[in-house]
């Protein structure tokens, strides 16, 4: 065959790769032949190392029982693709036998090299995951393939995993009552009904909801009357989730909130509840369960033994496909969960808090984008109080949260270099002075201000008083307001700082450290978060999360549909890269985590998307330039 690009032009799902891909692709491909009945794999036995795309002649597939009787046959022809899902369900033998039915020719791809596209391009993968699902309708193709897989450490599986939505979980029964039902009621309510939950509805609305364990806990633990109006000991926070959410998310959206029970909705609409129990067991072999065990810990030393022991999820999930975005999340999560676990430990060995107050972090921790390489970065904010009482308030907060950094320290959240951590003065103050060091970051929009402006941009909730961090935030957004012309220069500058490590010749430009020629992957990766926090601060979009910028951003016009999709693939491609390496390094090198990647660690085909997402960072900038008018 004379050109292998020209003949996977024509090929699904390789017809979809960028060109330049597409080239780099064709350029590893081997051609074999194989005659007329020659036995090319033998069920599980023969060893699959590559996936075959048939340019002429045909393959015969075949299932044989334990018995050694043929059971299922399927026939490969021209332009089909062999071997894509032994390779996705990770199994090291061909899951069927197969033999040429005539002289054959296959154009081969490594299936390291195979699995690599799988990573890089959604739609790539979707293709594979989509012809596997519509097979296994078929009972008989189902029954061998169940057989002969364990369905372990596979693309394939973790697809299923995390692409299952609410609605295929039937939901309980929703019982509701009024505000004043006594407590007596509500428990044969329970009864009669068969459930562990009951909301209660005030103007047609649910506001709240009571469970076995709140009355056990607020009720019968306080000595409350029988006759006591269930409002007085419910549960005033209700968490809720679409019917179209995907399973994964609704343990995610349980966590912060520390509720058991989760409200389905179909728009307006309530369906039921879910519990948390009720949805790991949908999750029983996913991390999710592993968060559920860490909501448990209460020792500093269990903590620690729990965070250690991220690195094997993350290896495990990046390894079968998961994507980034939710690798990040329930890295998140579980980091949550351990500071949530180290906050409430403080708190019930100090005194009272002598204010209300509010801890928040920031950062990749505060866009939900945390990674292994990790370290402090949080701050707090307290209510203002009397002149007599403010350094004894102040005292205390500070106090408090060096008590909570030296446990996370212990745990292996490192302290931050740059001192953003609630422990520092400068980080943890009162509302109003708060409200101070923001209106002076704005009104001297020097380079270092509006860099703090920026962190401070990316905070998120995690425990306390709300309403203070609300408030902030909301003066954070009229501040944005009253910003003065440099203060998006500034802004717009700092996005334009990366240099992309491209050499002359489109190669990815390395350093040495170590002995190892590197690159930094984080730097490759600020570019796209800074463009995101850029145009979210000067539009005001209140996501905090740099994938939900990016989307909110394309909804509003300011990026079209391709660069929305290239900015968004390119980040979660890096940050992909990034996590993977830094499970390597902790589990396999024995090192601490970096964001320093060696390029000899990457496949032909992910150095090849490397240049491909550096080109087209380097693009952006120059839109932004010009859209800006920046000359530099």
């Amino acid at each position: 065959m004379k050109d292998n690009k020209e003949f996977l032009q024509h090929i699904s799902p390789f017809c979809i790769l960028p060109d330049s891909i597409l080239k780099e692709v064709s350029d590893m491909m081997s051609i074999k032949t194989f005659k007329k009945d020659e036995t090319i794999y033998i069920q599980d036995k023969s060893p699959v190392t590559t996936i075959d795309i048939i340019v002429k002649g045909a393959y015969k597939a075949n299932f044989y029982d334990s018995t050694n009787v043929l059971r299922l046959e399927e026939l490969y022809n021209s332009n089909d693709i062999y071997g894509g899902s032994s390779v996705l369900l990770n199994k090291q033998f061909s899951i069927r036998t197969v033999i040429a039915l005539e002289d054959t020719e296959v154009l081969t791809l490594d299936k390291e090299e195979f699995k690599a596209l799988c990573r890089s391009y959604h739609e790539f993968f979707e293709f594979f995951s989509n012809q596997f699902g519509n097979k296994m309708l078929n009972d008989a193709y189902a029954h061998f393939v169940k057989q002969n897989t364990m369905f372990e450490e596979n693309f394939i599986d973790a697809d299923l995993i995390f692409t299952r939505k609410i609605d295929t979980i039937t939901p309980r029964l929703l019982v509701t009552c009024s505000p004043q039902t006594p407590l007596h009621a509500v428990a044969a309510l329970m009864r009669d009904n068969v459930v562990n939950c009951v909301y209660i509805k005030e103007d047609n609305e649910l506001v709240a909801f009571v469970s076995k364990d709140t009355i056990i806990t607020n009720a019968i633990a306080n000595e409350k009357s029988i006759y006591t109006e269930v409002m007085e000991v419910a549960e005033k926070e209700v968490v809720t989730i679409s019917k179209d959410a995907l399973v994964y998310e609704a343990l995610l959206a349980l966590y912060p909130s520390q509720k058991e029970y989760l409200l389905v909705k179909d728009g307006e609409q309530n369906l039921g509840y879910l519990s948390r129990y009720r949805l790991l067991t949908e999750h029983a072999q996913s991390p999710l369960v592993f968060i559920q065990s860490v909501k448990l810990s209460n020792t500093v030393f269990e903590l620690k033994e729990k965070w250690a022991k991220v690195p094997e999820f993350i290896e495990s999930m990046l390894g079968r496909g998961v994507n980034a975005e939710i690798v990040n999340r329930i890295i998140s999560t579980i980091a949550d969960e351990i500071l949530f676990r180290v906050i409430k430990g403080v708190i019930k060995e100090m005194p009272p808090a002598p204010a209300q107050f509010c801890f928040m972090v920031l950062g990749s921790e505060g866009r939900n984008e945390q990674t292994l390489a990790t370290d402090q970065d949080n701050a707090i904010i307290y209510e203002d109080k009397a002149n007599l009482q403010r350094e004894t308030v102040r005292a205390y907060f500070l106090e408090f949260a060096n008590r909570i950094s030296t446990r996370l320290d212990d745990i292996g959240f490192k302290f931050c270099t740059g001192g953003f951590m609630a422990k520092n003065p400068k980080w943890c103050h009162s509302l109003s002075h708060w409200k101070r060091n923001y209106d002076s970051w704005i009104a001297e929009p020097a380079p270092d201000q509006v860099v703090k402006f920026s962190t401070f941009f990316d905070c998120r909730f995690v425990y306390g008083d709300k309403s203070l961090f609300d408030e902030l935030h909301h003066h954070m957004l009229d501040c944005i307001d009253k910003a003065p012309p440099k203060f998006l220069y500034n802004l717009v500058s700092n996005t334009l700082q990366y240099e992309v490590p491209l050499t002359v010749f489109k190669g990815i430009k390395t350093f040495v450290k170590n002995d190892k020629k590197v690159f930094n992957i984080k730097h490759s990766m600020s570019t796209i978060v800074d463009m995101a926090r850029m145009y979210a601060l000067q539009h005001k979009i209140q996501d905090n999360n740099t994938g939900a910028r990016l989307k909110e951003l394309h909804k509003a016009g300011h990026f079209d549909e391709s660069q929305y999709k290239e900015l968004l693939n390119a980040y979660y491609y890096l940050m992909g890269l990034r996590l993977k390496n830094q499970s390597t390094q902790i589990l396999r090198d024995f090192t601490e985590a970096t964001n320093f990647l060696e390029l000899k660690r990457l496949t032909a085909v992910e150095q090849a998307t490397l240049r491909e997402i550096f080109k087209f960072i380097k693009d952006m900038q120059w839109v932004i330039k010009a859209r800006f008018n920046i000359n530099r």
